[in-house]
């Protein structure tokens, strides 16, 4: 990446958007060298959108509720390939990707959730872990594939389980991490950083 040029991101959120802010914190500390173009939601209540406006972040609200199989991925990649976005961000996405969008950015789509993938994929990871008796927890970034929490695997952090934890406190503590090692993957993205060698995803060729 030439020295000043800033890639274009877009966030894709439904919810109250604590790591879009840490992303977007990142940037204006100038710890990436980004700027987040877009915030796409599809759900007109979410909290997030008052931040990004906030933030001077142009907002797209795009409900998926009612479309049929793929057209809102596929306005999706027609607004973010108009638009020269390079990298995706999903934070707090409540929508499976469809194969449309994930064509059009290959190994361009990031997401996080909070388990040590391949464990406890999907919903109410931190129920699961505390179900399971799982003695760690944490968080991944991946980039997204067509499976659900199968994509190559960025960075993780891991969280020890307390005895007395309930989903409510594991979740809190595993948050805190999300808001480290997202906008560090955004980073590492966003400087060329890493690359793909199979389903492993390399640091610095690492």
């Amino acid at each position: 990446m030439k020295e000043g040029i800033k890639k274009k991101l877009a966030v894709l959120a439904s919810g109250r958007g604590s790591n879009f802010v840490a992303i977007h914190d990142a940037i204006e500390r100038g710890d990436i060298n980004a700027e987040i173009d877009i915030l796409i939601t599809n759900k007109p209540s979410a909290g997030v959108i008052d931040i990004a406006k906030k933030r001077n972040i142009e907002v797209r609200v795009m409900e998926s509720k009612g479309l049929v199989a793929g057209e809102f991925d596929r306005k999706a990649v027609e607004l973010l390939t108009e638009r020269g976005i390079e990298l995706i961000i999903l934070a707090g996405f409540m929508r499976i990707i469809g194969m449309p969008l994930i064509e059009a950015f290959p190994l361009r789509i990031m997401n996080i959730h909070p388990s040590l993938l391949p464990a406890f994929k999907g919903l109410d990871a931190q129920k699961q872990a505390l179900e399971y008796g799982a003695k760690i927890a944490g968080c991944s970034v991946h980039f997204v594939d067509e499976g659900v929490d199968t994509g190559p695997i960025i960075l993780q952090r891991a969280v020890p389980v307390a005895a007395n934890d309930t989903v409510e406190t594991l979740s809190e503590r595993i948050l805190a991490e999300e808001h480290l090692i997202y906008p560090e993957a955004v980073k590492l993205f966003v400087e060329d950083r890493l690359q793909i060698d199979g389903r492993t995803v390399l640091i610095d060729g690492k």
